[in-house]
């Protein structure tokens, strides 16, 4: 059987043609040992055909398809030119060796050629690219190299492209720089605290707070210069004009030493430096709350979006997170005390980073284990749906977050939670409403608009009833209610053909009593009334069903009276004629 050789080169495709090896001959060490000299590998390889690239990125494009095992037309349209063809319904006399077994079974699949990837061919395509320059004869020295060269550089700038447009690398960079900051703004607000102390020391009694600390220390600066009409200043930073005074009234009794100007302008300068890095800190949490919901709407929704952010730094990518059990999920930052533990053959840790998680915190002590294996799980499933799903929605996530306060009340009062499949179910509905809701939104309206119209015209044009309008209203609405109408119909032709049933008993008794073919006449009259009148509700829509509702249940209502009447009458007589019979 023929061997054919596929070769991706930066400057093109190559095809060689492997001749005179047979298949017991196809030794590998063999093979090893005669790649190195051209000599023998040149009588054994030769290049049949030769498809150079267009320019750097058809190169770009059509190595980025092979690298992913894809087919293009390109290169398919190359191997059908240059292979033999294959007859319908008869196999082929050769095969075709590649590099990659991707890359082959997408050709086997989509051309019907045969393909390999062995060891075998992997040896051979070693001698092809030591020797590759010297099969094509119009290259020059330097030529493959600069290809090579500026291919790669390309290639793997599209690839760290990629990488930086992933947005969870956004997310593990916000999530370290915001650690960072919370670090250094405690230590710098105890810098100051520490510093305008030696000024002012009863403030620090008075405010907790490290953000109202320094924005009162910059707009107090000197304590002596601190007066009464300054209080409204001070009430809009600290929120109480209780402690407004307080302050004022500290600073009068001050045992705090005086500052020089040069002092307190660098204390000023170091309390503006820290409101700035709060105010950079808020900023930062919103943009890594945003960054969350778009890249992981689930696990935050769930989870929370610092937790959540930490996870995934912590596992190094989202992909990597969804990758991971959630045993391992849930020991996630706690590698440590695993490892002493397993050293040590003690207790191992029962969560990491999801110990931050409000629900664990909720957790009774004998159940916080229970409710971080539990949660770990929910997690490692809201991970898979974000990192594998094309639709953005954090509807399993809202579900996801449900079962575990679920869960909690199960170990706090013992209600039993749904189950698994139907939380699940529920989720993709809502899913699915959300889209239909998103694409719909845009026609709806547009339809209202016109049925407004159509009732305007109704309006001016007829003043009739709110029976009548009601079902006019139905017809100019949208699609929904339509199908609403056309329901009502049917139960309603459904009632009436009932009615006209109990009328035709209701004739029968009356003929068995009495003048039978007058009532026959007349009810055959009416039950062609009742056909035309049925035909005329088919052609007008839905509008006069309610009347004639009404005049149906007169008539029923009359027809009694007469049955009724007509079968008292009998009553009597068969009475009059028993007391004759018995001679009263």
């Amino acid at each position: 059987m023929a061997l054919y050789i596929l070769y991706e080169s930066a400057s093109g495709f190559a095809l060689f043609h492997a001749h005179g090896l047979d298949e017991i001959g196809q030794n590998t060490e063999a093979v090893r040992n005669s790649v190195t000299d051209l000599n023998r590998f040149g009588k054994a390889v030769q290049l049949t055909a030769f498809l150079p690239f267009g320019s750097a990125l058809d190169a770009l494009k059509q190595c980025n398809a092979v690298s992913e095992g894809l087919l293009t037309d390109e290169l398919r349209s190359f191997l059908e030119l240059n292979l033999p063809k294959v007859k319908e319904g008869k196999k082929a006399k050769f095969s075709l060796g590649v590099a990659d077994p991707k890359i082959g079974s997408q050709i086997a699949e989509l051309t019907t050629i045969p393909c390999q990837s062995n060891e075998f061919v992997g040896e051979l395509l070693r001698g092809v690219r030591l020797h590759f320059d010297k099969f094509l004869k119009d290259l020059k020295p330097g030529d493959l190299e600069k290809a090579q060269l500026g291919l790669g550089h390309s290639y793997s700038r599209a690839k760290v492209k990629f990488n930086v447009n992933r947005v969870d690398n956004m997310v593990i960079q916000a999530i370290f720089l915001l650690d960072t900051l919370d670090k250094d703004i405690n230590s710098f607000a105890m810098r100051v605290r520490e510093w305008y102390s030696w000024h002012f020391p009863e403030l620090v009694k008075i405010i907790n707070d490290n953000y109202l600390y320094a924005k009162v220390a910059k707009f107090i600066e000197d304590k002596s210069m601190l007066a009464e009409d300054k209080i409204p200043g001070l009430t809009d930073i600290v929120g109480d004009e209780d402690k407004a005074k307080e302050i004022v009234d500290a600073a009068k009794a001050s045992m705090g030493q005086d500052l020089s100007p040069v002092d307190l302008i660098n204390v000023q300068q170091f309390a503006q430096r820290v409101m700035d890095l709060s105010d950079y800190r808020r900023r930062l949490y919103d943009y890594l709350v945003t960054k969350m919901n778009g890249i992981a709407p689930n696990l935050a929704s769930l989870i929370g979006e610092v937790v959540g952010a930490r996870l995934i730094s912590h596992a190094g990518s989202l992909t990597n997170l969804a990758k991971c059990p959630s045993s391992t999920l849930q020991i996630l930052g706690a590698e440590k005390a695993l490892f002493r533990a397993l050293k040590t053959k003690g207790n191992t840790p029962k969560y990491g980073l999801i110990f931050h998680s409000s629900f664990i915190g909720r957790a009774s002590a004998r159940n916080k284990g229970r409710m971080a294996r539990y949660l770990a799980n929910k997690c490692s499933i809201a991970s898979r749906i974000d990192c594998f799903s094309e639709g953005d929605t954090s509807a399993f996530g809202e579900k996801l977050r449900e079962q575990v306060e679920e869960r909690l009340d199960f170990y706090d009062k013992g209600v039993a939670p749904r189950k698994n499949i139907d939380v699940m179910k529920s989720a993709i509905e809502s899913a699915q409403n959300k889209d239909t809701q998103m694409e719909t939104e845009v026609p709806v309206e547009v339809s209202n608009k016109k049925s407004k119209k159509k009732k305007s015209k109704g309006s001016a044009d007829e003043g009739e009833d709110m029976l009548v309008d009601k079902p006019a209203e139905i017809t100019n609405g949208g699609a929904l209610e339509d199908h609403k109408s056309e329901k009502k119909k049917k139960k309603e032709k459904k009632k009436l053909g009932q009615e006209m049933e109990l009328r035709d008993e209701g004739g029968d008794m009356a003929t068995t009593n009495g003048d039978a073919g007058e009532d026959h006449k007349s009810e055959k009259k009416k039950k062609k009334k009742e056909k035309r009148k049925l035909e005329q509700q088919d052609e007008d829509g839905a509008i006069g069903v309610e009347n004639e509702l009404h005049e149906t249940i007169k008539k029923r209502k009359k027809e009694k009276r007469d049955d009724g009447e007509g079968l008292e009458n009998d009553k009597e007589t068969k009475k009059k004629k028993s007391k004759v019979a018995y001679g009263e």
